[in-house]
């Protein structure tokens, strides 16, 4: 457990703690005096994953003394190109979990849960951009799928239980922290290849749009959702609040490669093959209408995430890390996910 305990804030157990989300929640809580409790999960074995899970769920239910607690679920093994076998193991994982979670709650026991969704995953084939809250979801891949089987899971247990959860449908996630064998973060990949000095092939047209959204500010919404959900469900009528966590600002390719070419002071090495790629559309604007006053959160310009991303990925790179220089890594756009 860490974080300066405050009898005014439950604690809050992050899920996906070692993710770039994650370890921004969890600072985010810890700075705001949240009691933080962080779990380590064998994601890679389903099993042992949902064992270690149980036990932590069950313990962690029965530690708070007015029965107030908070879940961050910033896991997510997969991206936009994961196949769908893959994906159907992670949403049964998440069911089961659920059920589990159900069984260790109490008649005292006050939920209060976030699950980290994708705005892009669930509306890329969307029609009439800017999306919002209001817009019907059409994914195109398996894993824009996935996620809203989650979010169904998660709103059917919230029924169940009276507990209150955010389905925080978060737009393109950047910022320092990003772990560059997985394939996403365009911002983060296309600084690690200007470092190297390699070409990135990109199979996506210059005009493609999408909303990036600084991890920092990302984490700080989620608290500020967490800390108000309650009243805000009560507002709403409804148990679940279907939220999109974004910038507010469509940017296209041309102009996040044009601010990473002025960060270096040369113009990236740039490949164009021609092809497309699936589940990769042009337009992914979006525009909240639910919730709009956790928006004041999204106050880090791109021009400044942008830099703190390529500082932090120059300074790993040139110490040397196994992370940023020996790790197998996505060598173009395509299979990097802009969503």
């Amino acid at each position: 457990m860490t974080g300066d305990p405050s009898p005014s804030r439950p604690p809050t157990l992050v899920v996906g703690g070692g993710g770039l989300l994650g370890r921004h929640v969890r600072t985010a809580l810890e700075r705001s005096g949240t009691p933080v409790r962080m779990v380590s999960v064998p994601w890679d074995d389903p099993a042992a994953a949902r064992e270690v899970l149980r036990s932590e769920l069950t313990s962690f239910v029965g530690s708070s003394p007015d029965g107030r607690i908070n879940i961050a679920w910033c896991a997510g093994a997969g991206v936009v190109a994961t196949p769908a076998d893959e994906l159907d193991t992670e949403v049964a994982l998440f069911r089961d979990v659920l059920a589990d979670l159900r069984s260790a709650l109490r008649p005292t026991t006050r939920l209060a849960f976030f699950f980290a969704s994708s705005a892009g995953g669930v509306y890329a084939g969307s029609a009439d951009p800017p999306f919002t809250e209001l817009s019907e979801p059409r994914p195109l891949v398996a894993y824009g799928t996935a996620k809203l089987a989650m979010e169904e899971a998660l709103t059917a247990f919230c029924t169940e239980t009276g507990s209150v959860a955010l389905l925080g449908r978060i737009t393109n996630l950047y910022g320092p922290g990003q772990k560059l064998s997985k394939p996403q973060g365009l911002v983060s990949q296309l600084c690690l290849a200007q470092l190297r000095g390699t070409p990135l092939p990109v199979w996506v047209s210059f005009d493609t749009i999408r909303d990036y959204l600084y991890v920092g500010d990302c984490a700080e919404m989620i608290v500020d959702a967490l800390d108000g959900l309650h009243e805000h469900a009560r507002r709403s009528g409804s148990n679940t609040v279907v939220k999109i966590l974004a910038a507010g600002t469509g940017v296209t390719l041309s102009a996040v490669i044009g601010e990473i070419n002025r960060i270096f002071r040369r113009r990236a090495r740039l490949r164009i093959p021609g092809a497309g790629s699936p589940g990769q559309v042009r337009d992914l604007r979006v525009r909240t209408v639910v919730w709009p006053e956790l928006g004041h959160r999204a106050r880090t310009p791109f021009a400044v995430g942008v830099r703190r991303t390529a500082d932090d990925i120059a300074l790993a790179y040139a110490a040397g890390t196994s992370a940023h220089r020996h790790q197998h890594l996505p060598t173009h756009v395509s299979e990097v996910s802009i969503r």
